[in-house]
């Protein structure tokens, strides 16, 4: 995109646009976060920006950037940058991420987009986050998929998200023969944060990919004995007259069946545990219910404006979930969701641009979050929220992310050894 377009708006299509034009506009728009908005020096996503202005710090967010990845990756496909673009800006990041900090291959939660050093996200937090490489990684494996060609330039890029796939000790996180994955590990503290990665929850993702790995793969057990023993991993029952296979009471916040699924295609998708499609629309169904019955009376909440999920809050950053419902929608938590429930996402987002665009929408797309009962509109736009937008509802219209990302040999050895079955595996 030129110059004399960055930070400008995209105006509002015509009253009687199809539903495509308004899709491609909000992925468009949203697009904009991850290319102008990214951090100048190395390319990654700004952990957030405001609606008028970038931040004057340097800090960028690592799995946010794996979701950029996968936006370039789209605007790409749909031409609204050049292929020789994309390939230029991802190179300039490899490039960066080739020198920054990283613990045993994995990286940070977030890092200085300057420097390439790790910025800590807590105390003891200051080290490898073994679920924010997973989603950086699950883009990149997306992108050595999609640019395939035979120039020289293409080539390098694989070569270079192949180098860093094949660096990051996955077995690491699963020390001392410990049949789960552990979340975080420091060079100061260790292990002491002692969080372990058990579901139902964001992460699914990062078992597949630790069990893909051709070089540091876990053992299936560790999915098994760890991932899969969590009490509150399976659920079985009832909410809102709806089943739910997997995970806490209602649900939990709508990023669960997100973040792990701009690249795992749940159609099809099976183990000894779930049907994913199956857990991920019925997850989506009784967080869209909730908002229609709204059992808290809240101000504008209805079939028409709906979707919790973790975002900016009046009170600071809230997962907010039916069970943990403050009265704060998440653009992202509906849009996110199209390929689970497609109506009613539609529908939310005719009236978040139709009705709400006023104070909602604007250079990156629709803002991080509202409460209309508290008169409360966010000035956020956050990575780990911008980036599914247009990732899942690419895979709505087109499926693309989900193509790329199983059709990766390594991630279709990963799903087999862990006793998935898709459509996608040969």
């Amino acid at each position: 995109m030129s110059p004399s377009n960055k930070h400008q708006t995209i105006g509002k299509p015509h009253a009687r646009s199809s539903d495509e034009a308004l899709l491609d506009l909000v992925q468009r728009q949203t697009f904009r976060f991850f290319w102008e908005g990214a951090h100048p020096t190395s390319g990654l996503a700004r952990d957030r920006t405001g609606i008028e202005d970038d931040p004057s710090d340097d800090l960028v967010a690592v799995g946010g950037s794996g979701f950029g990845v996968m936006a370039i990756i789209v605007a790409s496909a749909r031409r609204w940058i050049a292929r020789t673009e994309a390939v230029e800006r991802l190179g300039a990041t490899l490039d960066f991420l080739a020198g920054a900090r990283c613990y045993h291959g994995l990286f940070p939660h977030y890092m200085n987009g300057r420097s390439g050093e790790t910025v800590a996200f807590g105390r003891k937090d200051d080290g490898g986050d073994i679920v924010e490489t997973a989603f950086l990684l699950q883009g990149l494996l997306c992108a050595r998929q999609y640019f395939d060609g035979r120039d020289p330039k293409e080539r390098s890029l694989r070569d270079r998200i192949t180098w860093l796939w094949r660096d990051a000790e996955w077995s690491w996180h699963a020390h001392n023969g410990r049949n789960a994955l552990t979340w975080h590990w420091s060079p100061n503290h260790g292990w002491s944060l002692d969080a372990d990665v058990r579901g139902w929850n964001e992460c699914l993702i990062t078992y597949i990919l630790a069990a893909a790995s051709p070089t540091f793969a876990i053992d299936p057990a560790v999915y098994h004995n760890g991932w899969a023993q969590s009490r509150r991993f399976i659920n079985g029952r009832r909410f809102y007259d709806i089943d739910l296979p997997l995970g806490p009471d209602f649900g939990g916040p709508l990023f669960f069946c997100h973040y792990s699924f701009c690249g795992l295609d749940p159609r099809g998708l099976t183990d000894a545990y779930a049907s994913y499609l199956e857990q991920n629309v019925q997850h989506t169904l009784i967080n869209y219910e909730h908002c229609v019955r709204n059992p808290k009376r809240h101000k504008g909440y209805g079939p028409d404006a709906w979707g919790l999920t973790a975002s900016d809050d009046p009170t600071g950053y809230v997962a907010h979930a039916p069970d943990n419902d403050t009265g704060v929608i998440a653009p992202t938590a509906a849009l996110s969701s199209f390929p689970y429930a497609p109506p009613q996402a539609m529908r939310a987002l005719r009236h978040f641009y139709d009705v709400l665009g006023d104070r909602i929408w604007g250079r990156f797309g629709f803002v991080d979050a509202f409460s209309e009962g508290q008169d409360w509109y966010a000035k956020s736009y956050l990575a780990i929220d911008q980036g599914p937008i247009v990732a899942m509802i690419e895979n709505y219209r087109s499926g693309l992310l989900w193509r790329l990302f199983m059709a990766d040999p390594d991630v279709q050895t990963g799903l087999k050894r862990l006793g998935f079955e898709s459509p996608h595996m040969s």
